[in-house]
């Protein structure tokens, strides 16, 4: 029972969600009104686009520095303003949704009263032609007394025809381009509906940070020494983990068993975050060289904006959702902070780590590209990303949780405090030898 304090927060969001009222701006009737207010929000979109960009270098130059309170509370001044950047950002969105869904329900009306029109006029032409049916060329030819005549009613006759191929491949075209607008409404439908959920814990994820700064100022009593004390005693605890941890996951991936694994190819998994590039790549990278003293890093990170969606990269079942943090203020996040596990049928597992919010619980079934969570900034992480991993999934699975020695022994969970919760450790692969290519983003 324990992963289900990690979804309260998610569950309370999902049963609020129907209670509350997106305000639904006025929609015109005329099409051409409606079109012009879908152009006016993309515009509005694509420059809050650019000032969530400019932002976003601000964060990362706050990265790259020594830390410090200063830097700390300017770093959480950066993320308030990025989050309230992208409730802006989904509100509009949600707005120009829902002006997409009338336009095309406007569509899908005048669809349908062109297919009634088109139907009667078929009707109306196969009734004509046969009235006609009976008559043969000789036997119009022998009905009237002139061939003038006689061939103005066959003509006559071949018109209707021509005219009803005419009505019957319009109406064909009308009813493929019901279907296919209908097929879209249901698709902005559910993006709407999956965007409010993401604007809500955007909302609630406000909150938190602005709380985590008065957290810290309160315990540090805004005094640099505080701090520099706090984060001295976090880098000891993170590297004993860390020493733990490599210890473990050196000796597993040298013993990989290869016949296990399924062939490198890319698209074995789709990326967890959208539109997204590797901030660090796997093994042993410049930034692990400097940043961690394994000198390995033991995934993939993928810029994810604080509060973006996070996707399972492929069907499986939900084995771990557990969280390694102990408290808001960095000197009390350790290691991957809230993360989650699926197991997939390939002999693979896939870990996504530093998460703000699960959406998801243990056991649960889950298929390519459902909602695992949101990115943040949780666990022992210099700024909001998703690390993406594959394991080789352990001899004994992920549930592994009382016998340490063994999960120590082929892989599992275990216990490493000061770390909260249950570390995950194993024999990690390069995910890249599974996905498709994805860029490096711009240093």
């Amino acid at each position: 029972m324990k992963h289900i304090s990690y979804m309260l927060p998610f569950f309370i969001l999902c049963v609020a969600l129907p209670q509350l009222v997106f305000a639904a701006p006025d929609v015109p009737d005329d099409p051409t009104a409606l079109r012009a207010l879908i152009s006016e929000k993309q515009t509005e979109l694509l420059e809050l686009q650019k000032q969530r960009e400019e932002l976003e270098q601000k964060l990362a130059a706050t990265g790259e520095e020594k830390l410090s309170l200063k830097k700390e509370l300017q770093n959480i001044n950066y993320r308030v303003n990025q989050l309230e950047l992208s409730v802006e950002r989904n509100t509009l969105l949600i707005e120009k949704l829902g002006y997409e869904i009338s336009s095309l329900e406007m569509d899908i009306k005048r669809a349908g009263e062109d297919i009634r029109n088109a139907k009667g006029s078929v009707a109306l032409l196969l009734a004509e032609l046969q009235r006609a049916d009976h008559d043969t060329p000789l036997t119009i030819l022998l009905k009237h007394a002139s061939l003038s005549k006689s061939a103005s009613v066959m003509q006559s006759i071949a018109t209707v025809t021509n005219r009803l191929t005419l009505e019957a491949q319009s109406l064909a075209t009308l009813q493929a381009t019901l279907v296919k607008n209908q097929s879209e409404v249901t698709g902005k439908k559910q993006e709407k509906q999956a965007e409010q959920r993401t604007l809500l814990n955007q909302q609630s994820l406000v909150e938190e940070t602005k709380n985590e700064k008065e957290y810290l100022l309160k315990e540090t009593e805004n005094k640099e020494k505080v701090y520099e004390t706090h984060i001295a005693e976090l880098e000891k605890a993170q590297s004993e983990i860390s020493d733990v941890m490599t210890a473990i996951e050196d000796r597993l991936r040298a013993t990989i068993d290869a016949s296990l694994l399924p062939t490198p190819r890319p698209g074995v998994f789709a990326f967890a975050v959208k539109d997204s590039c590797i901030t660090q790549e796997y093994g042993r990278t410049d930034f692990a060289a400097q940043a961690y003293k394994t000198k390995f890093h033991g995934g993939l990170d993928f810029r994810a904006r604080e509060g973006e969606p996070i996707y399972a990269a492929l069907d499986g079942t939900v084995a771990v959702v557990d969280n390694n943090d102990r408290g808001v203020a960095r000197w009390n996040k350790y290691q991957y902070g809230k993360y989650v596990i699926i197991e997939h049928d390939n002999n693979l597992s896939t870990l996504y780590a530093h998460l703000s919010r699960q959406a998801v619980g243990e056991g649960q079934e889950v298929k390519t590209g459902d909602l695992v969570g949101y990115a943040g900034n949780t666990g022992y992480s210099f700024g909001a990303h998703l690390h993406f991993g594959v394991y080789l999934t352990p001899v004994r699975g992920w549930q592994e949780r009382n016998g340490d020695n063994n999960a120590r022994e082929h892989g599992g969970l275990i216990a490493i405090p000061p770390a909260a919760g249950l570390v995950p450790v194993g024999a990690t692969l390069d995910p890249a030898q599974y996905l498709y290519p994805s860029p490096s983003c711009p240093s």
